[in-house]
């Protein structure tokens, strides 16, 4: 009687097993961190490496997020590059490079469309949140002016003059011009100090009393010159400049005229509110 033996059992073909890899489930565990905390739960280079993942699907981007934020110092270094300095970075190429920028232009298109549709009047943080992005890391200074209706709503803005205030490159007959053609009631004057500090020069005191002066011939009012630095601003109106202008320009135009002329020069000059 034949013995019942067991066929033998037929060996497969099996992929080996690769050691465990320690990058994997760090992309899900870094998007689940954002969506948790945001932006504040992540590093610099943690938000560049989750940019990149965008663009780049399947290769590990750590590596290229840190040597992006060591190359230029930082996020925001990082994002004010341009895709050719992007792109010398090692593992970042020009799709991604293409993609950085996009991402801060539509920051950029997103902060001003917003500043656009809504008062900017005594909101001088809103005004910086905006010009901030567009204004930061730029090497020479440029001076903006945000043109507002009668109900202090956004006309436009616009760049007029670029090199140093310091210099007298600023005209005050064509930022009066400017504002005439828009129709402006009122004006709000911005520029950045590429040095990163805010503290106003005596030159751009003097500017800014010139500009309120001649806003004023035209019964357009100067809300505010805001300068930019780093990561912060100087408002002239929260500081009290901006009134302290108006009351002198009125004292020189009224100097011999009656107490109750003046105010009904002010009522008319500034709608009716003359405070």
């Amino acid at each position: 009687m034949k013995s019942r033996m067991n066929p033998p059992k037929k060996i497969e073909d099996t992929p080996s097993v690769s050691p465990a890899n320690p990058n994997a489930g760090h992309r899900q565990r870094l998007r689940e961190r954002f969506l948790k905390a945001g932006l504040d739960g992540l590093n610099d280079y943690e938000v560049v490496e989750l940019l990149l993942t965008l663009g780049t699907p399947r290769r590990d981007c750590k590596q290229a997020a840190k040597e992006a934020i060591k190359h230029f110092g930082s996020l925001r270094a990082v994002l004010e590059a341009s895709p050719a300095e992007l792109s010398s970075i090692k593992g970042i190429g020009e799709v991604n490079s293409m993609a950085l920028t996009l991402i801060r232009e539509v920051s950029r298109r997103y902060l001003k469309d917003g500043i656009m549709e809504k008062p900017v009047c005594n909101t001088a943080q809103q005004v910086f949140d905006y010009l901030y992005c567009a204004m930061r890391g730029l090497k020479k200074e440029v001076f903006k002016v945000i043109y507002l209706d009668s109900q202090h709503r956004v006309l436009e803005v616009a760049d007029l003059f670029s090199g140093t205030v310091a210099s007298g490159c600023v005209v005050p007959r064509e930022v009066i011009g400017a504002a005439i053609s828009q129709n402006a009631s009122a004006l709000i004057f911005v520029h950045n100090h590429p040095s990163g500090k805010t503290e106003p020069s005596q030159a751009d005191k003097d500017l800014t009393r010139e500009l309120v002066y001649a806003a004023m011939v035209m019964k357009i009012r100067a809300l505010d010159h805001i300068i930019i630095g780093d990561n912060c601003y100087f408002s002239f109106a929260a500081a009290g400049l901006m009134g302290e202008y108006e009351t002198g320009f009125l004292n020189l135009k009224l100097k011999h005229v009656s107490e109750a002329k003046r105010h009904i020069y002010r009522a008319e000059l500034f709608g009716g509110n003359p405070e």
